[in-house]
């Protein structure tokens, strides 16, 4: 069986004061206020939000 990779990605700064589009892909990533953290799937889709708010989070590859 094929290890699935996955990403940890933490919010490291405030959402107030950004975009409005930068705020619903925080929330649609599941993250929700300063230092929270998800783990996600590693797939084009995920790594097309982290890239677009990655002035705001810290990401970790983690394998499962």
């Amino acid at each position: 069986m094929a290890k699935k990779n996955k990403v940890k990605v933490r919010l490291v700064r405030s959402l107030i004061g950004v975009p409005g589009k930068h705020k619903s892909v925080a929330k649609a990533l599941g993250l929700r206020k300063r230092g929270s953290s998800v783990i996600q799937e590693c797939n084009p889709a995920i790594e097309g939000m982290i890239y677009k708010i990655r002035h705001l989070v810290q990401t970790e590859r983690v394998e499962e």
